[in-house]
């Protein structure tokens, strides 16, 4: 497993209805990454349809593709060229049967599909559940280079059994894609640095930034340390204003997070999973 890895995070507001113009926003931003040498890029959810509310269901199915469609095509041949990780945020996913589903797709350096999450915790307050199905599993991959990796998308994370299974799963890193509110702010500052810590785990979150017509999404992209410390943050996002893309880089060493002497490992030797049984 590598101990250093550079990390790249884009951060920008998709334009709903617009998924061409969304899509070449995301290749500029993987040229971007290449020329700062970034091994591991994470783009942002939804960023192929935007994320508005009110307008959502309209903009995800114009924008839905197959998971190997020309859009999945277009982001493999992206990650085998820059020959990085492409962790490409969620897009709108038509399956088989036509259901759309708000999935992750994960590209290695040679432009293989070797992971992918369907959004398994809807979000109620922008009617996520009258959009797309929800998922059916948690998702992690193994890599040599990487270790575990936990793919999770937005409110997926804020529910803290979600990161100590994929920390049972021996993740010790968790990419997140999200489109988090600024009325989530408090969530987003506390709970986080707090699963981090609690599971010994990097969490490289992608958000996305800038005001809608029905909301502002948060930004703060950032990277938390399996310490509890955010070491790189992004522009975080002022109501009723939008920020131009940004690629926020960082070196992080994954080793930190198997060390034997944090919170991390101290709560996971003395668990007593026998106790956390409702019998009631």
């Amino acid at each position: 497993m590598k101990r250093d890895l550079q990390v790249g995070i884009a951060q920008w507001l998709a334009v709903p209805g617009e998924p061409k113009r969304n899509l070449q926003v995301a290749l500029d931003m993987v040229d971007l990454a290449t020329a700062r040498g970034v091994e591991l890029l994470v783009l942002p959810e939804l960023w192929a349809c935007g994320y508005d509310p009110v307008s959502l269901a309209d903009d995800a199915g114009q924008a839905a593709e197959p998971r190997d469609g020309p859009r999945g095509e277009r982001l493999a041949g992206a990650a085998r060229a820059a020959n990085l990780w492409l962790v490409a945020g969620s897009v709108p996913e038509r399956d088989e049967k036509g259901d759309l589903y708000n999935t992750a797709l994960v590209f290695n350096p040679g432009g293989d599909l070797v992971a992918w999450h369907r959004k398994a915790h809807l979000y109620p307050p922008t009617l996520e559940p009258s959009v797309f199905r929800a998922g059916d599993h948690l998702t992690t991959f193994e890599d040599p280079a990487l270790g575990v990796v936990g793919v999770v998308i937005g409110f997926d994370g804020d529910f803290p059994e979600v990161a100590g299974t994929l920390a049972r799963r021996r993740a010790r890193l968790v990419v997140a894609p999200a489109s988090y509110e600024v009325e989530g702010a408090a969530a987003w500052d506390v709970l986080y640095p707090a699963l981090a810590l609690a599971n010994s785990q990097w969490w490289v979150q992608s958000n996305q930034c800038g005001a809608n017509a029905a909301t502002t999404l948060l930004g703060a992209s950032r990277i938390v340390a399996p310490t509890g410390t955010v070491v790189a943050e992004a522009t975080r996002a002022v109501p009723g204003y939008t920020h131009p893309p940004e690629l926020l880089v960082q070196r992080i060493d994954l080793h930190l997070a198997y060390q034997r002497d944090g919170v991390g490992a101290l709560l996971e030797e003395c668990r007593r999973p026998e106790l956390y049984v409702d019998n009631n």
